[in-house]
């Protein structure tokens, strides 16, 4: 326990020597505003440069990216198969699809899943 302790520590101060490290010595930036207009081979641009991001675009992005790793999560059960009880298993697994169905649903039940304009 002691020696896990000190390991954390002593990895957490080396995080912060090499953050206070590289902020030292890293090359400041200065805003100016020639440097943050976009370039349109010297005239002033005729629209804005910033599009407006979609934040349902986002929502449903990072719903996939959830489901995505749950469903990578579960792959695993296909080799605990052979080597686990067929009722723990079917248990251990079913409890899992109920986890994901009832994200799934809530996702639904809060709209995030229409897509509206």
């Amino acid at each position: 326990m002691f020696l896990l302790l000190t390991s954390a520590l002593f990895i957490m101060f080396i995080a912060l020597m090499m953050i206070m490290v590289s902020s030292i010595i890293s090359k400041k930036s200065f805003i100016d505003r020639e440097k943050s207009s976009p370039f349109e081979c010297g005239f002033d641009p005729k629209s804005s440069s910033r599009l407006p991001f979609s934040l349902q675009f986002f929502l449903i992005a990072v719903i996939f990216l959830i489901f995505d790793v749950e469903i990578a999560l579960l792959i695993p059960l296909i080799s605990i198969i052979k080597i686990s009880k067929i009722h723990l298993f079917i248990m251990i697994s079913s409890f899992f699809i109920i986890i994901l169905l009832t994200g799934l649903f809530h996702e639904w039940n809060q709209g995030a899943l229409e897509w509206a304009v």
